[in-house]
């Protein structure tokens, strides 16, 4: 397996992690609010969509400090902002499609159960939106390997005399 391809597998796999970490605390935010596990009655009851919205922010903002700070941390944001703007539009854009999910679940095929609820927004929904979430951060937010600085040593030999430039690791 080549460099590049090692280095979009390690990028894979921190971006999972950081994923299921944050997806992890959306969870069982959600599900506190909208079904109100360990407190009895849920503060969000009656509103799927704003449950959901709220956690899966929390979860943004969790996800972010992992992706910048370790998952591209080898790779220049895109914006002087460290690419949070960006960031921030794609998971709002991205957001769609579990939201759809939930929403169809609910409305259309009328499931209102927590098992309904998990399965069409946190499984089909999130799915979807991971695929695209991790394309769209690495072409668009944390586009390029950030530059590192060449590194000049001399030569000793037969050479032209010049000291040769090679790229850093």
């Amino acid at each position: 397996m080549g460099r590049r391809w090692r280095r979009l597998a390690a990028e894979v796999g921190k971006f999972s992690l950081v994923g299921l970490l944050a997806t992890s605390v959306a969870v069982v935010l959600f599900n506190w609010l909208l079904h109100g596990f360990l407190q009895g009655e849920a503060l969000l009851e009656d509103k799927p969509l704003s449950a959901y919205v709220l956690a899966n922010t929390i979860g943004m903002l969790i996800s972010y400090g992992g992706t910048r700070r370790w998952v591209f941390k080898h790779r220049a944001a895109a914006t002087a902002d460290g690419g949070f703007t960006a960031y921030v539009l794609i998971n709002v854009a991205t957001m769609t499609l579990p939201v759809a999910c939930l929403w169809f679940s609910r409305n259309v095929l009328g499931l209102t159960d927590p098992v309904a609820d998990n399965v069409s927004a946190n499984v089909i929904g999130l799915t979807a939106g991971f695929v695209a979430r991790f394309y769209l951060f690495r072409k668009f937010v944390f586009s390029t390997p950030a530059q590192q600085p060449l590194v000049v040593t001399a030569t000793t030999g037969p050479s032209s005399g010049a000291p040769a430039r090679r790229a850093g690791s």
